[in-house]
């Protein structure tokens, strides 16, 4: 265990340091919190609540009403006491303390008052950017179609998460298919389709038949991306799929068995389609010198309300394999399984194109990070990695969640300094060119 009052000196330091969110769901209608609700059920918190016998494993919509949100933290509170010691929770106590004054344990009796404190420090702008400034959080990312006629650009910066062409969903062999569809039938960028997405949900006018319908919907999305508005293109990279190089013969033939598709069929459509994707996107940047990263989610899968960590050793080498392929592209993993770090961390060594980012779900737990971060700092440039992301909806979160990281790294370099491989001067530099990363690139300069 290191020293106390060195992981208190650095912790102090790092609190100092800018950073750049780069990637959340903030939207820019309500960038803080709305009520207790947008703190207690941030859905990492929900899962914790679901295990310990709460009856709702659901997110809240996107928009709940007063009436919703009252009625889930009714049927929420009485599982807090169970959850007390975890670290999600930890969040939560760091955000009331910090953002809101409360100190008290919530309970049946309090929850009320602490509801109506919340939504009486208001959602505006001015109150997101006081918390901002608090965290040193100089811009966030968020989904493109939260930008909501750009009322929060000062604040925000954007990414294009619009289709998902290599994630799986729960017993759905077209969900590629269906992915690139929901892109098709709207003229501008919109919502992700959720990830427990089921076939009778979905009704689109225009849906893909043949191979020229493939390569239709292909070029009506990248024709639809807006490079000077968004920086990357983020998607999920599902374990579930065989990833490997198919032919136009094999997706006609796969198309031809769409009602009765199974595992080889699924894995030619994602194949397909998220090849032609990247050789569009690397043809553009020939040509035109526009580009984005390619950011992948990779190791958690769908469950029936929320995911669990998973991920086939094979899946990283088949990934890695596209990467070396486009070398001309960046790309960026936002990583959910801990196992896999190690091995990633190799193939960034070897792959020049590729960067790690932060801590992601399943990864998102103190001694998780500290792992993770030790292992990155031991075996990449800093270049080579992003040390934070909260995936926060509400910056509240981001704040918290910002916090909580800033403190591993303290005990993370204390522990380096202690050991002889740093000195507190480079302990500091090392850690601010991982936090503090490219300002060129998200025009901050």
């Amino acid at each position: 265990m290191a020293n106390k009052e060195l992981v208190e000196k650095l912790y102090q330091d790092i609190l100092q340091i800018p950073v750049v969110d780069i990637h959340t769901h903030l939207d820019a209608d309500h960038l803080c919190a709305r009520g207790l609700h947008d703190i207690l059920l941030y859905h990492m918190v929900i899962s914790e609540l679901y295990a310990a016998g709460c009856p709702d494993g659901a997110r809240l919509s996107e928009e709940p009403t007063e009436e919703e949100a009252v009625y889930r933290l009714e049927r929420a509170i009485p599982y807090v006491k169970y959850i007390r010691g975890t670290s999600c929770y930890w969040g939560v106590r760091i955000i009331l303390k910090d953002l809101f004054g409360w100190e008290e344990e919530l309970d049946e009796t309090n929850w009320r008052r602490c509801h109506e404190l919340i939504k009486s420090k208001g959602c505006t702008h001015e109150r997101a950017k006081a918390i901002a400034e608090k965290a040193r959080i100089q811009k966030s990312s968020t989904e493109l179609w939260r930008a909501k006629n750009h009322q929060a650009d000062d604040m925000l910066m954007y990414s294009l998460e619009w289709a998902f062409f290599c994630r799986s969903q729960w017993g759905i062999n077209d969900a590629a298919l269906l992915e690139l569809e929901h892109a098709w039938n709207e003229e501008i960028p919109g919502p992700p389709l959720p990830v427990t997405a089921t076939k009778e949900d979905l009704n689109f006018k225009k849906k893909i038949k043949t191979i020229d319908d493939v390569y239709a919907a292909i070029t009506h999305y990248v024709d639809r991306i807006p490079f000077d508005q968004v920086y990357s293109n983020a998607s999920h990279f599902s374990t579930d799929n065989n990833y490997h190089e198919v032919t136009e013969e094999d997706m006609i033939k796969a198309l031809a068995n769409r009602e009765h598709a199974g595992q080889w069929e699924r894995d030619v459509y994602a194949n397909f389609i998220n090849e032609e994707f990247l050789k569009r996107m690397s043809k553009i940047k020939k040509e035109t010198g526009k580009e984005i990263i390619i950011q992948y989610s990779l190791g958690a899968e769908p469950l029936p309300f929320e995911t669990g960590s998973y991920m086939r050793p094979e899946t990283i080498f088949e990934l890695a394999k596209i990467i070396s392929r486009y070398s001309d592209l960046k790309f960026e993993i936002h990583l959910a399984s801990l196992h896999s770090d190690q091995a990633w961390c190799t193939l960034c060594r070897e792959l020049p194109n590729l960067t790690l980012d932060g801590f992601w779900w399943h990864n998102f737990f103190p001694t998780y990070i500290r792992q993770i971060i030790s292992e990155r700092l031991d075996m990449l440039p800093t270049n080579s990695q992003v040390g934070f992301f909260s995936d926060a909806y509400t910056m509240e979160w981001c704040y918290a969640k910002l916090i909580m990281i800033k403190r591993q790294y303290a005990h993370v370099l204390a522990e380096k300094i202690e050991n002889g491989q740093y000195d507190y001067d480079r302990a500091m530099y090392t850690v601010k060119n991982v936090l503090d990363i490219d300002r060129k690139f998200f025009n901050l300069d």
